[in-house]
Order: C-alpha cells, then structure tokens, then sequence
C-alpha cells in the first residue's frame, strides 16, 4: 500500500464517530466502549489517513461470528493480525479509510495504545517531531511495507516517554 500522509484534519473525528455508530448496530450488547486512537487522534499530527479505532468488546471470541456483518460492512477480516486477543477489520483496500482493532475489554494493548495518544495530545514539540519524522519516512519509502517497519524504533522509544510520562502523573 502506498504511504499517503495527510495534514490533520477535524474531520477524522466526524469519520470515527459515524463509524462508531455503524458498529454499534453491527456488534450491539458486545460493545463496551470505543476509542479513537492512532496519528488521526491526535490535532496537528501529520497522519495516513485511516481512522483507527479501538472497539472494547465484553468477549473478544464472539466478535468471530460477526465477520459476515462486517464484510457487509466493505470491511476485510483480517483476524488477530499479530497480536493475540486482537481482532481486526481494515476497510477500503489499497485506499483504506479504517482500522478497527477489537479487543476485549481487560486486554494489555489498550491502556498502551490509549497512554501514547494522550501523551501526544498532552505535547505539543512531541507532535511535531514525530510529523516531521513521518515526513522523512515517506520521502524515503513510497511503500507502507518499508515505512511502517522504518518508524518502529522511533514509536518504541516515544512511547517508553509516554509511559514515563504516565506514571509520573
């Protein structure tokens, strides 16, 4: 998938929640709760522009017997895609508007997900090197398969300073 980096733009957040309401009557009773995260979550953040989003759910192995609904939906199952106790849907094929990760509700990769968002919300000088960063990747890799790998290093640490920053709160 090519690299298409984007200005912020508030309508991300109008995206999500439209979305947010699609899946609600797909997953119904499920649903715990949902929460915007990733580059698009964050104001000013220089982005790709997919909605990610985090869907809570009571009971991550029910999700499975939706996956028809959500194919209904435009979505791609795409299963736990490397992270155990995950479930997740990509919408849009090789112009993707929207990840959504499912998890269930007491899984160990929420609270990191949603730390390093608001992190990012919280700095401001944080967001601006990481979008400069960004910026760089994509003038080096023209392909998401060289630049997502490219930033890893860089996301580990900043998110290291985000647990820090956390824990210090």
């Amino acid at each position: 998938m090519k690299v298409r980096l984007s200005e912020y733009s508030e309508n991300w957040t109008l995206m999500f929640q439209e979305e947010t309401e699609k899946l609600r009557n797909v997953f119904g009773d499920e649903i715990v709760t949902f929460e915007h995260f990733g580059s698009t979550s964050v104001p000013g953040l220089k982005a790709k522009p997919i909605i990610d989003m985090m869907c809570m759910v009571m009971d991550i192995e029910r999700i499975d017997t939706f996956n028809d609904k959500m194919v209904s939906l435009g979505y791609d199952v795409a299963g736990e895609w490397g992270i155990e106790g995950r479930r997740l849907f990509r919408k849009g094929g090789e112009n993707r508007t929207h990840h959504i990760h499912v998890y269930q509700s007491d899984h160990p990769q929420i609270k990191r997900h949603l730390i390093f968002r608001d992190y990012l919300r919280s700095h401001p000088e944080e967001v601006q090197l990481y979008s400069n960063f960004k910026e760089k990747l994509a003038s080096q890799f023209e392909n998401t398969s060289g630049y997502s790998p490219a930033k890893k290093a860089f996301v580990s640490e900043m998110e290291k300073q985000a647990l820090e920053w956390y824990n210090t709160k």
